[in-house]
């Protein structure tokens, strides 16, 4: 007997979504979003504005200095958390060999594998939302004002009031060290639920800062499940919630204007005539819907947006395509949820993001494990930059735009004529903290792959 999802059988399932059939069989795809449309129309249904991007950005400003005395690596960006943006011109030339193509413009990487304090995207949402709440607590208790120097919130005395509070959150991994680090240098008490396909150093790093770890046998869906109903047991206790936090998702939104100060600098223009082409690994969505939120509202129809997925966990694009969003999630449909990628190893994607991207969102490809190893190595090969596997998902990305779908993308929009003036930039998202022998293994593991 066939299973039956939401109500239909398998076979009405792939009658209505004919990709499914190869979504399930956990081939690569390219999905183009037929939703997607103009900014100016899209922008009558975003719940999120320019306003609340700059509060953030004002908010982590006012929270630097604090930033620097706690963490000295900061000292040179003034307490600043952010990360470069590199040409990558040789990775160019290889994929460009590798596939046949030519890539047209300049490929760029935005290093968020090499972010301060987190060593991932996640140091942008996680310790910005970690942040927001350590202000709530301090202004509702009168223990600074907005206008005083934040870095007196390192005094042990602000310590021990943080200490009656719970932070907690569930993770695959990257989103729990950059909540437990920052959480448990203010002095809250941490609680990481992580699910069984987080990497055991990440556990072990996590353990070593003070933070108590709870491991599950299941995934990430069921981690952040507990994780959220024993915080609202305790009163004291404050849930970081990837699927649905506001706060979370305007911490990665700030780093749109972050970038566009930096192209600015590489003297790289993105307009009419210069489109801008961004490739997110993504997870539950959070880290690179915000990203793309703020890029989205920054540079309008000027920028493309695409997520990345590993075949295995192609939660966003199930969402999506299918329209339910996080009323299916991968198991659904027989897919396993088994990944290298530990971040992005997510079997429901977050409805909140979803929605959101109905009509903003250029589109989605997911990527085989073994081709994540594979661009691992040629690019430590080719730039001497070393990521973690699913920081690498997003090179597919300008491999498929010259290729037929990616080129049918191109046509429909105009752009076939601005190519040459193009910017691609893939985003890596982790890396920087993979300790030296497992980072060997993954490279050793790409080389067998190529």
């Amino acid at each position: 007997m066939s299973k039956v999802i939401l109500g239909y059988s398998m076979e009405e399932w792939i009658l209505k979504y004919p990709l499914l059939e190869e979504i399930i069989m956990l081939k690569e795809q390219f999905w183009i979003n037929s939703k997607y449309t103009t900014f100016e129309i899209a922008e009558n249904d975003l719940t999120i504005g320019e306003d609340d991007v700059k509060e953030a950005q004002h908010r982590l400003n006012r929270f630097a200095p604090f930033i620097m005395r706690h963490f000295p690596e900061t000292e040179s960006t003034n307490g600043i958390i952010e990360s470069p943006l590199v040409k990558i011109p040789t990775m160019k030339k290889k994929l460009n060999q590798l596939y046949d193509i030519d890539i047209q413009g300049s490929l760029l990487l935005k290093k968020d594998s090499h972010l301060a304090i987190a060593g991932s995207i996640k140091a942008r949402g996680g310790i910005y939302e970690v942040l927001k709440h350590t202000e709530d607590l301090a202004l509702a208790n009168n223990l600074i004002t907005i206008h005083d120097n934040y870095s007196l919130l390192a005094d042990d005395k602000y310590r021990k009031f943080f200490n009656q509070y719970t932070v907690q959150v569930g993770s695959t991994g990257n989103l729990g060290l950059s909540i437990g680090i920052m959480s448990s240098k203010i002095g809250f008490k941490v609680i990481v639920h992580m699910s069984s396909n987080a990497q055991k150093w990440k556990k072990e790093l996590l353990r070593s800062k003070g933070v108590e770890v709870v491991e599950y046998e299941s995934d990430y869906s069921k981690a952040v499940q507990e994780g959220r109903r024993l915080s609202d047991e305790n009163p004291k206790s404050h849930f970081v919630d990837d699927e649905n936090s506001k706060d979370l998702f305007l911490g990665y939104a700030v780093a749109a204007k972050r970038l566009e100060k930096q192209l600015s600098e590489m003297k790289i223009k993105v307009d009419s005539q210069h489109p801008l082409f961004v490739y997110l690994p993504c997870g539950v969505g959070g880290g690179p819907g915000g990203v793309a939120y703020g890029l989205k509202l920054l540079y309008k129809d000027n920028v493309h947006c695409f997520f990345a997925e590993p075949t295995h966990s192609p939660c966003m694009l199930l969402g999506m395509y299918t329209e339910k969003h996080d009323n299916v999630c991968v198991q659904d449909f027989g897919i396993d949820n088994k990944t290298i990628a530990d971040g992005l190893a997510v079997g429901r994607a977050s409805g909140f993001v979803g929605k959101t991207f109905e009509k903003l969102l250029s589109g989605i490809f997911s990527i085989d494990d073994n081709r994540l190893y594979e661009f691992l190595s040629n690019l430590a090969d080719t730039e001497s930059i070393y990521l973690e596997p699913s920081a690498c998902a997003g090179f597919l990305g300008p491999i498929l735009i010259n290729m037929e779908e990616g080129k049918k993308y191109i046509q429909k929009h105009n752009l076939s004529d601005k190519m040459n003036n193009s910017t691609h930039i893939v985003w890596a998202t982790g890396g920087n903290l993979v300790p030296k022998n497992i980072m060997e293994s993954y490279y050793e593991n790409g080389l067998s792959k190529v």
